[in-house]
């Protein structure tokens, strides 16, 4: 997830909606003849009242097609360029608008050089008025030393050098460098990437941590991005220049230099957040009601009869951004001590007579919907890994995708699963083919999508997974 940090964007953002809004309008009232007989603003023909429906026809499409293009999402970084280049497309999707709702309404009787005077005179102000609150940030960054951005960057490669330089040198882009760690010594590296966490730690109001991938372990980028999870703050990455950039993670340019972060997917957004989590909490109710409440009952005497030892079995788990959660399953071993390297293997002397029944039918699974109601896990997602195997599994996928994975919530569930990429990795292929499947699920996601997987994972257990042991 991104965290919008931003010192002004809650006050300039709107008010630029609303200025853009009333300019189009008002010059629309003293442009336009929308036919003198039906302009009182109360007119009790409604739809005769033709400035009225124009005043809600733009209100809706200028609000709707900024939102796809992006209109106001003007960042620090960018540049002149890019906000001119808006301008042109907004000016190009409104043009069309203006002259649909014309077509629309016949009765108007405007000139094709009154409608072109108009569309040009309007955006001549919204342009202006945009590069002038554009301008006037950077000078206030420069000059005032206000909207301030506090970064760390962790990293001496080349990528990481050349963003310290555009930190230094732009100073109208209010970037404030707090320091840059680095295993290589070095007079301007503060110091150790493992005494950068001492630093976060000591300095609290961080926004912004940029981390050189190449330089890091798996394990460290973990502890980064956890970080940032929690004191939410942004943390974006430096690839090589001469690397190709994955489609999973955002692309931004600072000057010339690439930065990625964590693309925000369909998943992630607000509303999507929250009908997945109603979705979860609603099935994992009923579950827990009405199956696991007496299905409990039975497995405790039948496990307790076998062997010995708790009903549950408790191991750790990472979850959403790396974070470790306890995730829980009915005992299926006699053994209930965590070991790295312990993936159950076919016919393991480990397995008991009911845990290999309650494996073979994934009914091991079902304490997981309380981890659900818990917060910790979804009813479908990438399946959470042991923590050992994370950092193994990492060293064989390419970093990018690996922390895409990670970006949302584990399941009981998911569609590696039931496409057969389960249980014990006996080769390179089955982790890569289970990673292609969870980011595919992240980036189309749906609720639907959601239930049939559901769907297919009940019918998987009755026709068993050759898989499952």
């Amino acid at each position: 997830m991104e965290y919008k940090r931003g010192r002004y964007s809650w006050l300039l953002r709107p008010f630029l909606v609303v200025f853009d809004l009333l300019i189009i309008n008002l010059l629309a009232f003293y442009s336009f003849n929308f036919n003198e007989e039906h302009l009182h603003f109360f007119s009790s023909a409604f739809f005769n009242n033709k400035h009225l429906l124009y005043i809600i026809y733009s209100i809706i499409f200028w609000i709707s097609s900024t939102a796809f293009i992006n209109f106001y999402h003007v960042y620090r970084y960018t540049s002149a360029l890019n906000i001119i280049t808006l301008l042109i497309k907004q000016f190009l999707i409104f043009s069309i608008l203006v002259y649909a709702f014309i077509g629309v309404f016949r009765s108007v009787n405007i000139q094709a050089f009154v409608t072109i005077n108009y569309l040009f005179s309007a955006f001549a102000i919204i342009g202006f008025v945009k590069l002038l609150s554009y301008y006037l940030l950077k000078a206030y960054r420069l000059r005032l030393k206000g909207n301030l951005r506090r970064v760390v960057i962790i990293g001496d490669t080349n990528g990481a050098k050349e963003l310290k330089t555009i930190f230094t040198n732009k100073k109208e882009l209010g970037y404030n460098l707090l320091a840059r760690f680095s295993n290589n010594k070095s007079p301007e590296i503060t110091g150790s990437i493992s005494d950068s966490f001492l630093f976060l730690e000591a300095n609290s109001g961080i926004d912004e941590i940029y981390c050189a991938m190449d330089e890091l372990t798996e394990n460290q980028v973990n502890d980064f991005v956890k970080y940032a999870n929690n004191h939410h703050c942004n943390i974006k990455f430096i690839p090589e220049t001469k690397k190709l950039f994955t489609k999973r993670l955002k692309t931004d340019f600072y000057s010339y230099l690439p930065v990625l972060s964590i693309q925000q997917v369909a998943l992630n957004q607000d509303f999507n957040k929250l009908v997945k989590r109603v979705f979860d909490v609603v099935f994992s109710l009923f579950i827990i009601v009405f199956i696991l409440s007496w299905v409990s009952v039975i497995l405790f005497i039948l496990i307790k009869l076998e062997s010995k030892g708790p009903l549950f079995y408790k191991h750790k788990r990472n979850g959403i951004n790396y974070k470790v959660f306890t995730c829980y399953k009915f005992r299926s071993l006699r053994t209930v001590k965590e070991v790295k390297g312990t993936y159950v293997k076919e016919n393991d002397n480990r397995l008991t007579k009911i845990g290999k029944f309650l494996r073979k039918t994934s009914i091991d699974e079902l304490p997981q919907f309380l981890n659900v109601i818990l917060g910790d896990m979804s009813v479908v997602g990438p399946r959470p890994h042991m923590l050992s195997y994370t950092e193994d599994y990492s060293k064989k996928i390419d970093k990018y995708n690996f922390i895409f994975r990670h970006h949302v919530k584990p399941g009981i569930t998911g569609l590696a699963q039931i496409k057969g990429y389960r249980g014990e990795i006996k080769s390179d292929e089955d982790i890569i083919n289970r990673i292609k499947f969870d980011n595919f699920y992240i980036e189309n996601w749906s609720l639907l999508l959601d239930i049939k997987i559901i769907i297919q994972t009940i019918l998987s257990i009755f026709k068993g997974q050759k898989q499952a042991y």
